[in-house]
């Protein structure tokens, strides 16, 4: 298997406040300290921003017949098309942004709120996505290239 995966950054979203809605932006800064800066999760962690796939995302809305929109899933980082399962541990690069995978984003009830039975339907092979800690801050932009790099953070030097 290839050390790199490629995709594009497709969509940026954040939350402002807890159970709101999710703005969409074309921009968006990234900092150790904050995550995506405007998200309700503003802080240091291991959940600091969550990315999906859009194909991941398209299979569990075809397995229940709908068309969703993607905001829907409450993910901050939307890409093509990335094999996220099983990702625990390895990096993602998108420009000088460097974010750590630490999880399956487990999918919520609040998925069922969207459209029932999605919550079941993100549950199969990673769909609902990854948590994610920012290991280097930088800018996003929508359609900026994103690097899945299977070797884990040990393995890697960043020059952080």
């Amino acid at each position: 298997m290839d050390r790199e995966v490629c995709a594009n950054l497709i969509g940026i979203g954040i939350r402002p406040a807890a159970g709101g809605n999710m703005n969409e932006l074309e921009r968006a800064q990234v900092t150790v300290d904050t995550g995506l800066e405007g998200d309700k999760r503003s802080r240091p962690g291991r959940r600091q921003i969550t990315l999906m796939s859009e194909a991941a995302w398209s299979e569990a809305c075809a397995e229940l017949g709908v068309t969703l929109h993607w905001t829907q899933r409450r993910a901050n980082l939307l890409v093509d098309a990335l094999p996220l399962e099983h990702s625990t541990g390895q990096t993602l690069r998108i420009g000088d942004v460097v974010l750590e995978i630490t999880g399956e984003t487990d999918p919520c009830g609040k998925m069922d709120t969207a459209h029932r039975g999605l919550c079941r339907s993100l549950q199969p092979q990673w769909r609902g996505g990854v948590t994610c800690k920012v290991i280097r801050g930088g800018e996003l932009a929508l359609g900026m290239r994103v690097i899945l790099d299977n070797r884990t953070m040990q393995q890697q030097d960043f020059g952080v």
